[in-house]
């Protein structure tokens, strides 16, 4: 999974399909989306228009958990939508309420791994102890966790506690959950020449962590895609990890 993704949440229509473009064309190869967002169409248009070839593409979506006992028809749904005929991650959006569905739901996205429509499965907003409760039960630790994460929500114990089980953690929301006129950021950004926004999506890399930041403006997606041309220093890092304390 390449731990620079592009995120699509609210964008719908044209919008959708013409920032996923914009996203190809820059080098992002790798797509989020989800059933919920209603965009994986105007996403499988953007793929089937780019000419980026599928297989060079990472491409996930998403099951709403209400949807526990259909997923096999959802994902035949998902992939018609998205123009491809497997999934290279397929999250559970987020827990049932009932530990039951939970149960259910987790098992069926393991039966379509199997089957090949998914390469890998995992799930999204996801405790540690929810977490546990699915490997316990089915004998199989999701992949990923997609969480909401950010310079203001780090704990190393989070990031601890999904290395011991081997699950990749990927993070949403980074640039909204961050206060970019934070005077720490400021002084990282200066010191590269690149903005604090770039500073706060190349602090994921650097821990680890894939990051999906989403934007319909082409100058923005291109930015926020320009985050390999430097890295952060050890005290740069532990200064960003500190404004979880903030």
């Amino acid at each position: 999974m390449p731990l620079i993704g592009f995120g699509t949440w609210k964008l719908r229509h044209d919008r959708a399909r013409d920032a996923v473009l914009s996203a190809l064309a820059v080098g992002y190869r790798h797509i989020d989306t989800a059933t919920m967002y209603a965009n994986e169409a105007e996403i499988g248009q953007a793929l089937a228009d780019s000419a980026v070839d599928r297989a060079d593409v990472f491409l996930t979506t998403k099951i709403r958990p209400t949807d526990a006992g259909k997923a096999r028809a959802i994902i035949r749904q998902s992939l018609k939508a998205l123009g491809t005929d497997y999934l290279d991650l397929w999250l559970v959006h987020w827990p049932p309420s009932r530990r039951g569905d939970s149960h259910q739901l987790w098992n069926e996205l393991l039966e379509i791994q199997a089957d090949g429509l998914a390469r890998d499965v995992g799930v999204s907003n996801y405790s540690l102890t929810e977490i546990d409760d699915l490997a316990r039960s089915s004998g199989h630790a999701p992949a990923v966790n997609q969480i909401d994460w950010g310079p203001t929500l780090y704990d190393e114990r989070v990031l601890a506690g999904h290395a011991a089980h081997g699950i990749a953690v990927e993070g949403y929301s980074a640039l909204k959950n961050t206060n970019l006129d934070d005077p720490a950021l400021a002084k990282i950004a200066a010191a590269h020449g690149v903005t604090p926004a770039q500073v706060v999506l190349r602090w994921h890399l650097e821990r680890n962590v894939t990051v999906i930041p989403k934007s319909a403006q082409p100058d923005r997606i291109a930015a926020n895609f320009d985050i390999l041309s430097f890295t952060l220093t050890p005290d740069e890092i532990t200064s960003i990890d500190a404004l979880a304390g903030g």
